[in-house]
């Protein structure tokens, strides 16, 4: 999990990883969703498809781990 916080960290330095509507608050934009797949992708060595690519999949930390959990 600390890796995945490392990388919310540098794609958004003012997120708040508590938050649970990142998508739904509008704190993850689509450009931050698409640039988040590619540092999931080359980070934990998982293949992420276009049917991964939802809203309830970035909305949180807790989502967004779950959904590396499932690839990996």
């Amino acid at each position: 999990m600390e890796k995945l916080i490392d990388i919310l960290k540098d794609l958004r330095p003012d997120i708040d990883i508590e938050c649970q509507s990142l998508v739904d608050d509008g704190i993850l934009d689509s450009f931050d969703i698409v640039t988040l797949v590619g540092e999931l992708v080359d980070t934990f060595s998982i293949e992420i498809g276009v049917e991964d690519i939802i809203p309830e999949n970035f909305n949180s930390v807790d989502a967004i781990m779950a959904l590396i959990n499932s690839k990996a």
